[in-house]
């Protein structure tokens, strides 16, 4: 019985034209994506041999990407997010049409990757609150954990097979360690391929219907943008559920996002294996995706309510750090990252799902922003300090310190903070389909 009311959800969803066009668009600009961020660090490489450079073109990205983000979301609300998307979208097919022709014609100059990589970092400060709140106004609110579900097991699964198609293409398409025409153009064709899905993600997303949000054209349209901006943080620090859950995964962010991108890498050379670290990531790449699959598919699977389920699951990734410093072989780090997968992919995409549920559709894509800005200012942080603390400790003390941590934050927010008694809201249906 259980399985007959899943099919006949995801026959139901599956049956939305609009949640079909714009899945088909984010499997096509997710794949593009991978290419991009494989061509562009091999490119840097390439021109300079030198991590720093690369570093710095990273930054370039990521800082203008942090500072505003908080304003894409204003945009979002004051525009709609499909109309920002889109904008975005052909954003990004001119920068990244110009840095395929530049690369191909031999023309592309270090002060030129500074310059694209910063705008790159500007577009996705829109195009981040704009598709993560897009959603919310194409399906459903009952629709909204497996629609979510696919979405973010598309960008998984994205994540395993685009880095792989992008490497053979720049390996075939030209692999030698000199900087010439040759070795340049698969990561040319690289970008120029990822160019081409934003195109064609944009004619997708053209066909999608959005819902009506009245409230959005009349008040967020009106005053300053700083000013909506203002009104969105109020609004998520006004709100006590919403200010507990963003503080409580800002604690948990910082002593978890570190380890997973700094000392999972460690790790791996400690098992003296080349293969380790892709098998690692591997493992906590395919768990996340399980997660968020049983996730989806089994929202109402709760240890209580929401906030009890959260923490609890916490705790038990806390348990599964410990041991992480003191495993000898990769099969054990590997089932120890699945597992931690698991149970990260399922509390992602129930927090996720609830915010979009909880939120009003005006105020969606500044609440997105700022729970998008709790990651991305967290993740630079958080991997910064776990690699100063590795200077001075080992790595079985890393682990203990971060898995102990996690499960003394879990029992100070059970026991001092209302993140125990959060639970799903269901909010008003929403309104009709307006036409395109």
């Amino acid at each position: 019985m259980k399985n007959d009311k899943s099919d006949k959800a995801s026959a139901a969803l599956f049956s939305d034209r609009n949640f079909r066009w714009l899945l088909s668009g984010a499997v096509i600009s997710m794949l593009g994506d991978q290419f991009t961020l494989i061509a562009l660090p091999w490119l840097v490489l390439k021109m300079t041999n030198d991590p720093f450079v690369l570093g710095t073109v990273l930054a370039l990205i990521g800082v203008p990407r942090a500072l505003f983000i908080l304003i894409g979301g204003a945009f979002v609300d004051r525009y709609s997010p499909k109309r920002v998307l889109m904008l975005t979208k052909y954003i990004n097919t001119l920068l990244l049409g110009l840095l395929a022709v530049l690369v191909l014609t031999g023309d592309l100059r270090l002060w030129m990757v500074y310059c694209i990589a910063a705008a790159l970092g500007v577009s996705t400060a829109f195009s981040i609150p704009s598709a993560t709140a897009i959603l919310p106004h194409i399906v459903s609110l009952s629709q909204l954990p497996l629609a979510n579900s696919m979405m973010q097991g598309i960008r998984q699964l994205t994540m395993v097979a685009g880095p792989i198609l992008a490497g053979l293409l720049i390996a075939f398409s030209g692999s030698s360690a000199a900087q010439d025409a040759h070795s340049m153009q698969g990561v040319g064709i690289a970008f120029l391929f990822d160019a081409f899905s934003f195109v064609l993600s944009a004619w997708t997303l053209a066909q999608v219907a959005m819902r009506r949000n009245a409230a959005s054209d009349d008040s967020v349209a009106q005053g300053h943008i700083f000013k909506s901006v203002y009104e969105g943080l109020h609004f998520c620090w006004s709100d006590k559920n919403l200010r507990t859950l963003f503080l409580y995964v800002a604690v948990v962010a910082l002593f978890i996002i570190g380890p997973l991108q700094v000392a999972i890498p460690v790790l791996a050379t400690h098992l003296d294996s080349a293969a380790a670290f892709g098998v690692l990531m591997g493992a906590h790449g395919a768990g996340t995706l399980l997660g968020m699959i049983i996730s989806g598919g089994k929202p109402n699977w709760r240890a209580g309510n929401l906030g009890s389920t959260i923490l609890l699951l916490d705790c038990l990734v806390g348990a599964l750090f410990i041991p992480m410093g003191y495993v000898q072989l990769t099969w054990q780090s590997a089932t120890l990252l699945l597992l931690i997968g698991i149970l990260g992919g399922f509390v992602q995409l129930a927090a996720f799902t609830w915010i979009q549920q909880r939120v009003p559709l005006p105020m969606m894509g500044r609440a997105m922003s700022v729970f998008m800005f709790v990651f991305l200012g967290i993740a630079p942080v958080s991997a910064a300090i776990t690699g100063w603390l590795m200077r001075s400790i080992t790595l079985e003390q890393l682990f203990v310190s971060c898995g102990a941590l996690l499960i003394g934050i879990v029992l100070v927010a059970f026991a001092t903070s209302p993140m125990r008694t959060i639970s799903e809201i269901r909010s008003a249906p929403a309104p009709d389909l307006e036409t395109k």
